[in-house]
């Protein structure tokens, strides 16, 4: 074995770097840089499940969980996990296997994650929002065994979804029931995992043989073309992000996290909630974005570092002026742009961050002057991430100061799709720096370059922090029978950032649907309801560029300008 594939451990040992049992369609670090990062000591042979424990023994009496459905210490999310993982086990799911999460933000979804990291098992991050389109893709793309659903949900049935999505997919076999009841076959994650004997599970959980550089998540892309695509995390980079973003902001044990945003998307895993539990602090849950529960969570638990979207916040005003809550306690928030309108909201002070499931974390810093927090998306968490501006399309740097598309390289940086060469081959440059579709300059200030983030290449909608592909929109939308031709585009909204409109030319003869129609037929369509469009502008005739598509440019000179409500 080289010397390149191998790490040696404080007994002496070595382990090399790469997969014990490699995924076909998963593409793995390169080994030199695997070394490379190892001897830095960025990141080495712990994984995901072990740091967790190792964090879960250290603050045992700590809260781990907090919010409206209980309080959990770490000691006890500890305990719950192990037997959460024996139960799946139990099931005969072998690691690797893939779990599809649909889960709300709660109790629940932390004790089956953290079960999976034990189990060696790889969940398949997806949305509760998310539907057949997308379900049904992931599912059949990552070969996964189990779907993980709510049974509580009063708008949509998950267990009856479930069972249709089973029926369309071969390698599905377990629906498991994580709140409400279990019915027609379905199995409850409650009862599997009571039915463990915690000592037991224990000693199965550590005879489990995890791998520190398999994957240990399957994140989703953004969708910059067509469905979400599937993005291989891996356990020992992403503890490093974890931690390197704890040490970033400071986290620790006496910390709260609150992210009402959903706690299995990379952000919020990999930034905020994931890094706080890590560091032996607490995470505040909210299973709906519904004020009052929000209100409670802010009002019973004092969370000391927030995410709360301008959507949310707005919302939470009348509750903030009477009183019912405060930001006494927080040390801080953060937030994609928009730091001083947030601090003069919550008179906290709010660090911009710029990221991507894919890989590099950017975010201004404590010790940052005003100005910078105010105007950049901050630094890497990162000494070794690596960020070029090139002239877009080519592999040319720009000269300082202007505006470039930004390329990425680093220790938690995707490396590849998972099972998807057509989109890899196009992703990265020569050398490995992989290409986002970000527009970025960048300043030097006292010695420290600083990013700005100055807008996107590719055709994304960026509604309330959520990226939403236009193309796939497109081909949706397109699908109604009165629609001859379709152009998605994002219209500012001062509360979402964007919202969707769709551009529509009809076919001859037909009336031109209305938002509410056009929303029926997207829901049988089986298009998750956050990518239906909000606005609906007729056309005449699609305009057209030289080359004949459709002209984005105009019509956002046209509609894109307009505030929304």
């Amino acid at each position: 074995m080289s010397t390149n594939e191998t790490s040696k451990h404080r007994n002496g040992a070595t382990r090399s770097f790469a997969p014990l049992q490699p995924i076909p369609g998963v593409v793995y670090p390169p080994q030199e840089a695997l070394e490379r990062y190892s001897a830095a000591g960025l990141i080495g042979h712990t994984t995901l499940a072990e740091a967790f424990m190792a964090t879960h023994a250290a603050h045992s009496g700590r809260p781990a969980l907090v919010g409206a459905e209980g309080r959990f210490t770490h000691a006890q999310l500890d305990s719950i996990s192990d037997r959460v993982a024996a139960a799946f086990l139990d099931l005969g799911l072998q690691p690797s296997d893939r779990v599809v999460f649909q889960l709300p933000n709660c109790n629940e979804l932390v004790f089956a994650l953290l079960g999976c990291f034990k189990a060696g098992l790889i969940p398949v991050c997806a949305l509760t929002a998310h539907r057949e389109r997308e379900i049904g893709y992931l599912a059949r793309h990552a070969w996964a065994t189990v779907h993980l659903v709510p049974g509580d949900d009063a708008k949509f049935d998950h267990v009856e979804f479930s069972h249709h999505i089973r029926s369309e997919v071969p390698s599905l076999r377990h629906t498991i029931v994580a709140r409400g009841p279990a019915r027609d076959g379905a199995l409850s994650l409650h009862d599997l995992y009571t039915a463990q004997d915690p000592e037991v599970a224990r000693r199965r959980v550590l005879a489990v043989p995890r791998d520190p550089y398999q994957a240990a998540l399957f994140q989703l892309s953004g969708g910059t073309s067509g469905v979400p695509k599937i993005i291989p995390r891996f356990s020992s980079e992403y503890v490093y992000n974890m931690r390197a973003m704890a040490a970033w902001l400071g986290f620790g044990p006496d910390d709260c996290f609150f992210n009402p945003m959903p706690l299995i998307h990379n952000f919020n895993l990999a930034c905020c909630s994931g890094p706080t539990l890590l560091a032996g602090g607490a995470v505040a849950l909210a299973p709906t974005l519904d004020p009052d529960t929000i209100t409670a969570v802010l009002r019973d638990h004092r969370p000391t570092w927030m995410v709360l979207p301008r959507p949310i916040l707005v919302k939470l005003q009348p509750a903030l002026d009477a009183k019912v809550f405060s930001f006494d306690t927080g040390r801080g928030m953060m937030s994609s742009n928009s730091s001083e309108m947030f601090e003069q909201l919550t008179g906290l002070p709010t660090f911009h961050n710029f990221g991507m499931t894919e890989g590099v974390i950017m975010s201004t810093h404590p010790d940052d002057p005003e100005d910078i927090r105010r105007k950049t998306v901050g630094r890497p968490i990162s000494e070794y991430d690596e960020v070029r501006i090139l002239k877009p399309g080519t592999e040319e740097p720009v000269a300082d100061g202007e505006i470039g598309e930004a390329v990425f390289r680093g220790p938690y940086t995707l490396h590849g799709y998972f099972d998807a060469p057509e989109r890899n081959a196009e992703a990265f440059t020569s050398d490995g720096f992989y290409r986002a579709g970000d527009l970025m300059s960048k300043r030097v200030v006292d010695g420290n370059t600083y990013f700005v983030y100055e807008g996107r290449i590719k055709d994304v909608v960026d509604r309330a922090g959520e990226k939403i592909n236009a193309e796939e929109v497109e081909i949706a939308v397109g699908t109604h029978p009165a629609v001859s031709a379709c152009a998605v585009i994002g219209v500012k909204d001062k509360d979402y950032g964007e919202r969707l409109c769709a551009c529509i030319v009809l076919q001859p003869g037909n009336p031109a649907p209305d938002i509410a129609q056009m929303g029926r037929h997207l829901q049988v369509y089986g298009l998750a309801k956050f990518k239906w469009p909000e606005r609906i502008e007729v056309l005449p005739a699609m305009p057209q560029t030289a080359v004949g598509k459709p002209d984005k440019g105009a019509l956002r000179d046209r509609f894109g300008a307009r505030a929304g409500g």
